[in-house]
């Protein structure tokens, strides 16, 4: 299958939304990358990280409510250096430093993913193709969950909405160990989307990191706390941190009247321009909690995101507004929920619609 084509009509409306976001940096004399704000932020959750690890394996609290209850924490601090740190990094809105935002983005690496593959299956696929069957990885939870109409009907289906965010807790563990062998070894980052080939650099830094997350997560602790307390307390870590990071993606793509495109069913176009398409299959949720905007790393300003992806998430609050302004102004819905649970909610009824088609 060949590449979708965006309608190739004038794109006033982004020119538009460009105008205006420059004009917010213009005005206030800023860079769009991170400032004091997004460095401190990474100190205090690298710090977090680090203490957590040493506590956990090298003076492990006796109390097994408490030793849980620590392990659920770092995989909230996982997944916050993810969204903050690592996010912003690989999207080269860190720093103004290129060097700066490779060592950020490689975080990932040390955290048991691949920059390399994430860049290609998220920046090129997800924000090129945001909800497009066969070209966003991202919506491809398959043969699990069904987001779409147009993917395959299984009669488990029916009940996602109910095992959905047990499943959801299981896909850090898949990404790991399974989603990124799977893409080295096929050369596929989605199903129409081969990848351009490694170099050796590559090649050593995947297998390379690989090794050390295994050796620093799994293989020491238990050498210091035992292989059953290891593995319990690393299964709650990962359970956590794929729970965070997979309802951020989804509140943000897979809700009530988020469009979904496939091409078998639509033809190889997009009736829209990219940034209509954008709005059209992105929701934004909960952002005007403080404590959600400082732990999703902006991520629940998806809109603000997807529409300038090399912009800091320090900035998307302030954004926020302005872009909604063009919106109406263009008479372009703008999807945003009020609250997580709002948007949660959405997210389920959304599955349970879908899975009753199968």
């Amino acid at each position: 299958m060949s590449q979708p084509i965006f309608a190739k009509t004038p794109p006033v409306f982004f020119l538009r939304l460009r105008e205006v976001t420059d004009a917010y940096f213009k005005e206030n004399n800023l860079r769009r990358t991170g400032d004091g704000r997004l460095y401190w932020k990474t100190a205090i959750l690298l710090t977090a990280l680090v203490g957590l690890y040493i506590l956990l394996v090298f003076f492990t609290p006796s109390s097994i409510i408490v030793a849980l209850g620590l392990c659920a924490v770092l995989g909230v601090v996982v997944a916050s250096v993810g969204f903050n740190v690592m996010h912003d990094g690989a999207h080269g809105s860190y720093s103004r430093h290129k060097w700066v935002n490779e060592m950020m983005g490689h975080s990932l690496n040390l955290l048991g993913g691949s920059v390399h593959f994430w860049k290609m299956k998220h920046n090129v696929n997800h924000h090129t193709f945001t909800n497009v069957e066969g070209m966003d990885d991202d919506i491809d939870i398959k043969p699990w969950v069904r987001v779409h109409e147009g993917q395959p009907r299984h009669w488990f289906h029916r009940f996602q909405h109910i095992y959905g965010l047990l499943l959801y807790g299981l896909t850090y563990l898949f990404w790991i160990f399974y989603n990124d062998i799977k893409k080295y070894f096929t050369g596929k980052i989605a199903d129409n989307t081969y990848m351009k080939p490694m170099s050796r650099k590559e090649h050593i830094i995947f297998w390379v990191t690989k090794v050390t997350y295994i050796s620093v997560f799994l293989v020491l602790p238990m050498f210091f706390a035992g292989v059953v307390p290891t593995l319990v307390g690393y299964g709650v870590m990962v359970f956590v941190t794929g729970l965070f990071i997979a309802v951020v993606f989804q509140l943000a793509h897979v809700v009530e009247h988020a469009e979904f495109v496939d091409p078998k069913v639509d033809g190889g176009s997009i009736e829209n321009e990219w940034a209509i398409h954008q709005l059209a299959t992105t929701a934004n949720f909960a952002t005007g909690n403080k404590l959600w905007n400082w732990l999703f790393g902006g991520l629940n300003f998806q809109v603000e995101h997807h529409l300038f992806p090399k912009v800091s998430h320090i900035h998307y609050p302030a954004l926020n507004k302005r872009l909604k302004e063009v919106c109406t102004e263009f008479n372009v819905r703008y999807r945003e929920f009020p609250t997580l649970r709002s948007a949660l909610w959405s997210h389920l009824v959304y599955l349970r619609q879908v899975g009753a088609m199968a």
